[in-house]
């Protein structure tokens, strides 16, 4: 097994041992008690997600953007999920069942579109040993379009139709028109950022080895994490003139990034052994700050 199947199945055991805890807390939890706030730090700590100290429902992911939250969260065991989805006052307002376990969230700017990836096993192209892959979907508020699956997407990797069936997706972020998106895909042990348009169904390479991508909110920039050996490190690629530096921090980092603002990103890596979140000028200068514990930040905009 690899180093980065085996840091995989590692992430994977993580979730299925705190999966009775999470359901516990779910069964628990009140959400009616926060709601969102311009300015507050959307987080998941200890299994909840919590806002400026109140706690909201029980959560392994969780993003906020436009008046609406995403949250996942273990569903049927052994391998199951929920996509949980929230109004601002988290009223619930859709839940999908997804097979895999919980990986990413995101919410389009408008709050209209939602994310998600999760891990998955026995896709009939993997080989007997453990291995897993990722899938990636999209939720339409406004319409309940269900984008379930990008492997349904078609696919043109350099120009060129691409349909080999070993095509995994995860890390999705939108743009602002509610239709365009970027993701990561993984085929044949290489990477490549997509750029994709939810009416047509269709995604574009655009370059290799790009992972987690994440928007700014000016939508000229993406922030990522790119592979060096078993390593990630966090970079910035400015779509406008298509240039890439690395950001500050030097850790091997394993997040899909935040954006606090337009200058600076905030992203979850161990620290004294918790998760604990972390913010970064976006311009390659400066140094990590810690904000606290917990992962999955979603900064909302005052």
């Amino acid at each position: 097994m690899s180093k980065r199947t085996s840091s995989l199945v590692l992430i994977i055991l993580t979730v299925v041992s705190t999966a009775s805890y999470i359901v516990f807390r779910a069964q628990q939890s009140a959400p009616q008690e926060t709601s969102l706030r311009p300015g507050a730090l959307l987080k998941v700590h200890e299994g909840v997600v919590r806002i400026d100290g109140q706690n909201g429902p029980a959560c392994v992911r969780a993003y906020a953007a436009g008046g609406t939250v995403v949250c996942l969260r273990p569903g049927i065991p052994p391998d199951g999920s929920k996509v949980v989805i929230y109004d601002s006052q988290f009223k619930e307002l859709k839940s999908l069942s997804q097979w895999g376990l919980p990986s990413r969230a995101r919410v389009s700017a408008s709050g209209r579109l939602v994310a998600w990836t999760v891990f998955r096993t026995g896709d009939s192209y993997l080989a007997p040993n453990g291995q897993f892959s990722t899938t990636a979907g999209a939720y339409d508020l406004k319409t309940g379009a269900h984008y379930g699956s990008l492997e349904d997407f078609s696919v043109n990797l350099n120009g060129q139709p691409y349909e080999a069936v070993d095509r995994n997706f995860w890390g999705i972020t939108f743009t602002s028109d509610d239709n365009t998106f970027y993701a990561t895909m993984w085929s044949g042990g290489k990477t490549w950022l997509m750029r994709g348009d939810l009416t047509k169904r269709h995604l574009e390479s655009l370059r290799e080895n790009v992972e987690c991508p994440s928007l700014s909110p000016d939508g000229t920039r993406l922030a990522y994490k790119k592979r060096f050996g078993d390593r990630w490190r966090l970079h910035l690629l400015d779509l406008v003139r298509n240039t890439d530096i690395a950001l500050a921090e030097t850790d091997s980092v394993d997040d899909q990034l935040a954006w606090v603002d337009n200058a600076h990103v905030a992203y979850a890596k161990a620290h004294e052994g918790q998760p604990a979140i972390f913010r970064l000028p976006a311009d390659g200068t400066g140094r990590p700050e810690l904000v606290g514990p917990g992962s999955s930040p979603a900064f909302l905009g005052g």
